[in-house]
């Protein structure tokens, strides 16, 4: 389950981090941390009749980070902590929303039960970590909440049994730049996180949402799935085989993370839909289309438009893939049956029908190739 492309306190966050060109990304906490913080502290204000202004806890590494407490409310039945997120150096869309969780003591015997609240999500659909019906809180941060709770109802002689509730003020706008409705996740983002660290651009939080997304099409029956390197593509490949938007997959450059999945989590139909230079580069055997970490071959395009009676020499000379396919449109189809071929070898013997597509600025089909 994704929050998003959702990717606190200012305390120790320089402790980890990646080096840029000119610096070192400070890297910052996923909502579980948040939350986890959050809970502990209301917990030991609904112990002490004190909100404490800064609490310590433990990651499922070891770490110890330190959060500062932004507002508090303590009521003859609850108590509540609410944390600014800090995601770091990350573009996170949940960087600096405020993170609240309310606790209340609940009936014996019930353990820890979880609510959303404001701007938290809903799950609706089967498929993800957390059953429909379930707050979109996922199970490392229930873990990690029901953990500090437990610690804190140890050393004040309190009944482990609580009723946490957890809200971000402004979530429900939040998600609608995640992948969450998508996912089936209703009213707001999710609390995530599974070390409570988050990395700057990590590329490990959108892999796990395309792998979501794969899970909630195969427990919803979805027999056809879309994976598009971009909005124009996705477009397009969507209205051409009316699928639904639940059976798009936000494969963007990862397309080794989805195939990956999809070679052991098989869907009867995938296509693969994308800009002939993100396709070209998965024609070359590329699963990470990122500029920056894969890069067209040009001697090999022109090798490929020679193969279909084309000028090489103009797909030669050519200084982006987009130029070359405009001096050579027999590329389209060439680049689609080249990307074919790699999706079909990473896919190995999945029970996958697969067709790939190439597609324009414009939005137009250039290329098209198909395995059936």
């Amino acid at each position: 389950m994704s929050g998003g492309r959702d990717r606190t306190s200012r305390a120790n966050v320089g402790a980890t981090g990646l080096e840029s060109k000119d610096r070192v990304l400070r890297s910052g906490w996923t909502t579980g941390a948040c939350a986890t913080a959050a809970a502990r502290a209301a917990a030991i204000g609904l112990a002490t009749g004190v909100v404490p202004e800064r609490v310590t806890v433990t990651l499922p590494r070891g770490e110890t980070p330190d959060f500062a407490i932004e507002d508090s409310t303590l009521t003859e039945t609850y108590a509540e902590a609410a944390i600014r997120k800090d995601a770091g150096d990350d573009p996170d869309v949940t960087h600096q929303a405020l993170i609240r969780v309310r606790v209340a003591s609940a009936p014996p015997g019930n353990g820890v039960r979880f609510h959303a609240g404001d701007g938290v999500g809903v799950v609706t659909k089967p498929g993800l970590p957390i059953p429909p019906g379930e707050p979109a809180i996922n199970p490392v941060p229930r873990q990690m909440i029901s953990g500090a709770l437990r610690d804190v109802a140890r050393d004040h002689a309190l009944a482990p049994d609580f009723d946490v509730t957890v809200s971000v003020p402004g979530g429900a706008d939040l998600a609608r730049q995640t992948w969450n409705p998508r996912l089936g996740i209703e009213g707001g983002i999710s609390i995530l996180g599974t070390t409570g660290i988050v990395r700057p651009f990590s590329c490990a939080a959108w892999i796990a949402s395309i792998h979501r997304g794969i899970d909630v099409a195969r427990a919803t029956g979805h027999p056809h799935v879309l994976g598009a390197t971009g909005a124009t593509s996705e477009a397009t490949a969507r209205a051409l085989f009316e699928l639904p938007e639940t059976a798009c997959l936000d494969m963007g450059d990862f397309a080794g993370g989805l195939l990956k999945y999809l070679r052991t989590h098989p869907i009867p139909r995938l296509t693969i839909a994308g800009g002939i230079g993100k396709m070209t580069k998965l024609g070359q055997g590329a699963l990470d289309l990122h500029s920056g970490r894969s890069q067209v071959d040009f001697t090999r395009l022109a090798d490929m438009a020679a193969t279909s009676g084309a000028n090489r020499a103009a797909v030669a000379s050519a200084n982006t893939a987009l130029e070359a396919l405009g001096h050579v449109p027999e590329l389209g189809p060439a680049v689609a049956k080249a990307a074919l071929t790699t999706v079909r070898t990473t896919l190995r013997d999945a029970p996958v029908d697969v067709d790939t597509l190439v597609i324009d600025r414009s939005g137009a089909v250039v290329g098209r190739a198909s395995a059936s």
